[in-house]
């Protein structure tokens, strides 16, 4: 049986279906990770999007229990070049194939991912479909209706994949601060890494507006991670306007990166092809350090590189730089308690020279208190 992996600009490359058979539609990106393939399939990041794999080898280790970052399969489709024909770990509990074709997530397995990345990086991601099964038809009638499927730009998201209503993960061990976490599309181990240095996380879901969040009077406020334009959310920074009014310390990741740049009064921009991996190299301007860290996302934040600039919260400067494009991957109030990064150190999956920032967010809590107005 044969599947079709169709780009809006007539590019296809052919396959065979891999998971669920049928059709799906989305922007078409890919994540350069050799590794934590399950993390990336249900980071609620990647909704709406098709996801190619640059290693050659994808489903290994099977799929097991402990490593999915939320209750499901956010992916909009999936794109390997060769599956495992037999996967091994001890904690693996079923294949990939059989996990993706219970979630109902329509996959492609095909000799052309590197062709596709290449084509990705020149051109820029795009819409995509994938046809397998009686989703198959005339190639120009396919090409036709992934241009008419919908576009990553304007399209406001973070409420589809919050949570619906609020929940509590407890501190390990003694309870040392009390954090609201506003989930924007949060991943299962941001909470945990918050809760082994003892804070007490409640998640709120993406609507939440600053009385909401203040009425719980939190030692700290995170945003996380979410898919989508940014541009969009306006729900989200009007909220953290509040946060910061108040002078409450504050911590976000990604998208919660982009929502501070948008409260400070910066403009945001869609990448040519996004930053989605678990090898980027990030210059903390302030050490001269670099870590390579974990990323995922095709929007960024427009902000100058400097030196300090005004905003209606005092004075703030760029904190992260990707030495690979210069592209903003970090942000820090001077004259408040709120800072923030647009990479993942969580390390879920990927590497951990980033944790270092929940133990800053926790040192913020410990300065700063409850209500202050400066760092």
């Amino acid at each position: 049986m044969t599947a079709l992996l169709v780009l809006e600009d007539g590019r296809v490359f052919e396959g065979t279906p891999y998971g669920a058979l049928g059709e799906t539609f989305g922007e078409m990106v890919f994540n350069t990770g050799m590794t934590g393939y399950q993390e990336t399939l249900t980071d609620p990041s990647y909704h709406r999007q098709i996801v190619a794999m640059t290693a050659p080898h994808i489903g290994n280790t099977g799929v097991n229990e402990e490593d999915p970052e939320s209750g499901r399969v956010w992916v909009a489709g999936y794109v390997v070049r060769e599956p495992a024909r037999i996967p091994s770990n001890w904690r693996s509990t079923r294949t990939l194939d059989d996990y993706l074709r219970d979630q109902g997530v329509v996959g492609i397995a095909m000799p052309g991912t590197r062709a596709l990345t290449r084509h990705l990086r020149e051109r820029g991601a795009m819409r995509a479909g994938i046809f397998s099964g009686d989703g198959a038809g005339p190639v120009e009638e396919l090409v036709e209706r992934v241009r008419r499927s919908p576009g990553m730009a304007g399209a406001d998201l973070a409420r589809q994949v919050s949570v619906a209503e609020p929940y509590v993960v407890p501190a390990v061990g003694r309870k040392r601060f009390t954090v609201v976490a506003v989930d924007l599309g949060i991943k299962a181990m941001t909470p945990r890494r918050m809760a082994e240095r003892g804070c007490e996380v409640h998640v709120l879901p993406a609507g939440a507006t600053a009385a909401d969040i203040l009425a719980l009077d939190p030692d700290g406020v995170f945003f996380s991670n979410g898919p989508g334009d940014p541009s969009t959310a306006d729900y989200a920074v009007d909220a953290l306007r509040g946060v910061l009014a108040e002078g409450r310390p504050f911590f976000g990741i990604c998208f919660g990166n982009q929502i501070l740049g948008r409260a400070l009064g910066l403009g945001t921009y869609k990448l040519r092809y996004g930053h989605r991996g678990v090898n980027q190299p990030v210059q903390d301007r302030r050490t001269g350090k670099v870590e390579i860290s974990a990323h995922n996302h095709g929007f960024a934040v427009d902000a100058p590189l400097d030196g300090p600039f005004e905003t209606p919260y005092g004075r703030a400067e760029v904190s992260h730089v990707n030495l690979n494009d210069d592209c903003v991957e970090g942000l820090r109030l001077l004259d408040r308690p709120a800072f923030s990064v647009q990479y993942h150190p969580e390390a879920a999956a990927g590497p951990h020279d980033a944790a270092y920032l929940f133990d800053e967010f926790c040192e913020l809590m410990t300065t700063t208190g409850k209500g202050a107005n400066g760092a």
